[in-house]
């Protein structure tokens, strides 16, 4: 008997994305089927296909929320059950694990980027274990901003900002608009915003941020001094090497830049002004030890501008490729979700 078919957004190689008839997935011992409802569409995904790092047959979204289509009566789930996917536990006991970063834990397998089986169709299996319930107060689409909203919390407690620290966050696409809106969420309101993009830069300021400028009016850092008005923390969210630097430039002594924005061009440091302001660079991955819990708890407060964060529209499948590359050249301000079940 063959297999009954789903719609999906698959990578075909040279850089495109075409919407196929594939087998629809059978949970196996210990998982459930879940119809996606939305999928956010990252900034991975755009390396992933803009620049050809996915293997061809291979389905990208990683950023998605459900229902339970399927589920054994002793998965803990039943169908109708409202869902997200939850980050795969460390093993707890390596350094980064007792440190609370079981996204680089140890004794785990390499990601395969290449080959990810993700969320641009219409049914998804996940382990049953690795799932979390929307609660009611919180609608099935904008759920889907838990993967994103958990890297934000896991960024914003590696930056150990605070109220009262006056933070600049570089780039004012989809990561760094939930940048600004967790951090006011958090009770930190001095926020500026570098950005390019006159609609970015507007978008900005709807989710919270104080202030925004175009790049080419932040200040050149003199030599041995802080710029006149420096920030304790900033967030690179755009993936661009000049703008990392001119992030690190912003610093005051003792400041902290976060690394959360991808890109593949690496910035040039000054070590020396590393050196004499005592300066921290770090990267953030991925979550904290505590999964996707927090972030769709905060999702679910009425803390966050939810709809400012997401486009207003649903695209299809049909319209992945053509919205990764509108993101590309920075024409969509907001997270963009694919609605799999709607029609073309």
């Amino acid at each position: 008997m063959s297999p009954e078919l789903m719609p999906a957004a698959v990578y075909v190689g040279d850089g495109r994305i075409e919407v196929e008839e594939v087998p629809r997935p059978e949970p196996g011992p210990g998982e459930v089927l879940v119809e996606i409802t939305a999928c956010g569409i990252c900034g991975s995904d755009l390396h992933m296909v803009l620049e050809r790092y996915a293997r061809p047959g291979s389905i990208l979204g990683h950023e998605w929320s459900g229902v339970v289509a399927a589920a054994s009566s002793d998965s803990g789930w039943s169908p109708g059950d409202r869902v997200v996917g939850n980050a795969a536990p460390g093993c707890g006991v390596c350094r980064p694990c007792r440190r609370g970063r079981p996204s680089v834990c140890l004794q785990r397998a390499s990601a395969d980027f290449g080959g990810y089986r993700g969320a641009f169709c219409r049914y998804k299996t996940a382990a049953a274990d690795n799932l979390v319930r929307v609660p009611d107060a919180l609608a099935t689409r904008p759920a889907a901003l838990a993967e994103p909203t958990a890297i934000t919390l896991h960024a914003l407690r590696l930056a150990d900002v605070r109220p009262g620290d006056r933070v600049l966050v570089t780039g004012a696409g989809p990561v760094g608009l939930l940048i600004i809106a967790v951090l006011r969420a958090q009770g930190i309101d001095d926020i500026t915003v570098s950005e390019p993009s006159a609609v970015r830069r507007q978008q900005a300021l709807d989710v919270g941020a104080a202030r925004v400028v175009a790049p080419d009016s932040l200040e050149p850092p003199p030599m041995t001094l802080p710029v006149a008005a420096p920030f304790a923390v900033a967030f690179e969210c755009s993936g661009h090497a000049s703008a990392a630097e001119a992030a690190l430039g912003q610093l005051d002594y003792a400041g902290t830049l976060v690394i959360v924005g991808t890109g593949f061009e690496p910035p040039r440091f000054n070590q020396n002004r590393l050196i004499i302001f005592e300066l921290e660079v770090i990267g953030a991955y991925n979550y904290n030890d505590e999964g996707f819990g927090p972030a769709v708890e905060l999702l679910g407060s009425g803390t966050l501008p939810l709809q400012a964060l997401m486009e207003p529209e649903d695209i299809p499948l049909s319209g992945v490729m053509d919205a990764m590359e509108r993101l590309a050249r920075g024409e969509i301000p907001s997270k963009v979700m694919v609605q799999p079940g709607l029609a073309t």
